[in-house]
């Protein structure tokens, strides 16, 4: 078996849908001797996080895609049949007012998140976090938590009773809407990327047309589509201030 082979095997083992061969062949690094198989094959996974899986050039045309009928409200509830890998194209916290996401979007450009009444300035980009001025009982708590600085702030300033509605693309580029049904730390405004990528597990439910996500459901494999998440972050806070000066011109 060749290495572009291999490689692919080595997702599939994951649990990951079958990249094409040309695709694989084309992240391959230019290097001689390889590195080993098992860093090739998380380079290529790292790679497949951050691309868009709708591009043909991508995944295999065999790769599990959703139901063509799931967006369907008519459909009281169905199961998934497989597992099948969606990217994030929007996310929403319901449980939040417009003036507080419009807040929480802007305290995230500054690089800042608030837990309780203390102030936590985040690392600026190319910033070690250990220039960033925190305070001692702050450092302590970011060092500890999973994900460092960022994922704990993120994870920190999103309550525990959030619930979160994201829009969901699959590798065919159909969308279907994914609600919370039960808290997963990872979803969050700060904490969640656009084109971060999902691998909704097979038996799923959905009801409505609309992915009941729980913890058990579905795993958040990381990633992003850079240009995704600027496009989707500036527009989304001129969106929300349009939508609070428009309901005040109506008071």
């Amino acid at each position: 078996m060749d290495l572009a082979a291999q490689i692919r095997s080595g997702l599939q083992r994951q649990g990951l849908p079958t990249p094409t061969l040309e695709w694989v062949q084309a992240v391959l690094p230019n290097r001689n001797p390889m590195p080993p198989l098992q860093a090739l094959i998380a380079t290529a996974k790292a790679r497949l996080m951050v691309v868009d899986i709708t591009n043909g050039t991508v995944l295999d045309a065999s790769a599990p895609a959703l139901p063509p009928n799931l967006s369907n409200m008519e459909v009281v509830e169905t199961k998934l049949s497989r597992d099948v890998l969606v990217q994030v194209l929007d996310i929403d916290n319901l449980t939040k007012s417009k003036w507080e996401q419009v807040e929480e979007l802007e305290a995230i450009a500054r690089g800042e998140q608030t837990r309780g009444r203390e102030m936590i300035r985040l690392p600026a980009a190319g910033e070690d976090d250990d220039e960033a001025s925190y305070s001692s009982a702050s450092t302590q708590a970011l060092s500890s938590a999973p994900g460092g600085a960022r994922g704990a702030m993120g994870a920190s300033a999103t309550p525990k009773n959030s619930t979160h509605r994201l829009v969901l693309q699959d590798c065919k580029g159909q969308k279907v809407h994914g609600l919370e049904l039960h808290r997963i730390e990872r979803i969050g405004i700060g904490t969640m990327n656009i084109g971060e990528k999902i691998l909704l597990k097979k038996g799923a439910t959905v009801a409505r047309g609309m992915v009941l996500l729980e913890p058990t459901n579905c795993t958040i494999l990381g990633g992003k589509v850079e240009a995704w998440q600027k496009a989707w972050f500036d527009n989304r806070l001129a969106r929300l201030k349009e939508t609070i000066e428009s309901q005040g011109r109506d008071e």
